[in-house]
């Protein structure tokens, strides 16, 4: 795959790769893509979570019942 950039863009690449120690420009552009996979994951798993149904209270007693279950497998 070949990516065109013009050249503001090549520089800004050419000194995140030299300043951030990655090796070629490549690595960078795929740290980015996993980033951005990640934000994508996160950006979902947070609009399903409000499109969900409440869920019961986490309050005093739901992290007692945490803690007890962490108590008797450990």
């Amino acid at each position: 795959m070949n990516i065109s950039l013009p050249d503001t863009l090549k520089a800004f690449v050419d000194e995140q790769v030299a300043g951030r120690g990655y090796g070629t420009s490549s690595e960078y552009v795929r740290e980015l893509i996993r980033k951005d996979q990640d934000r994508q994951r996160l950006r979902r798993l947070l609009l399903d979570g409000a499109e969900s149904a409440p869920g019961d209270p986490a309050d005093d007693p739901y992290f007692e019942g945490l803690r007890a279950r962490a108590r008797r497998t450990a």
